[in-house]
């Protein structure tokens, strides 16, 4: 069985930091894509980063630029986001996913995902 589990989720005050972690089982994700997107209540699913199979190709939304940072243990079948310098609106349910899609930035672009993790910043 095919499952991506998140960890790491939690309550911080605005300013501060969190590592998510999303783990891999039932196959390796070596060959995939991985991404973290984001759902705030009462909007769509946001795309927040990706990262390429071998961590040479990274891209992030806008709205993350310079304050996240995701990377990957191929070794260890495990992806990560390192939030830093957390805002209000970074409030949200956060899912990891997985697909073949070399630049896909959409949530229908991934063919496994989590069950999320909760995210709340403070003000």
């Amino acid at each position: 069985q095919v499952q991506l589990v998140e960890s790491g989720g939690g309550l911080v005050q605005a300013g501060g930091s969190l590592r998510l972690s999303c783990a891999a089982s039932g196959r390796t994700f070596s060959n995939y894509v991985r991404a973290w997107f984001r759902q705030a209540p009462g909007k769509e699913r946001e795309f927040v980063t990706r990262i390429s199979q071998n961590s040479g190709r990274i891209y992030y939304g806008d709205s993350v630029k310079g304050r996240f940072t995701i990377s990957r243990d191929n070794a260890k079948n495990t992806v990560y986001l390192q939030m830093n310098t957390l805002k209000p609106e970074d409030t949200a349910v956060y899912y990891c996913a997985a697909g073949s899609a070399e630049y896909g930035i959409n949530w229908y672009d991934y063919n496994y995902w989590g069950q999320g993790t909760q995210v709340t910043v403070s003000s």
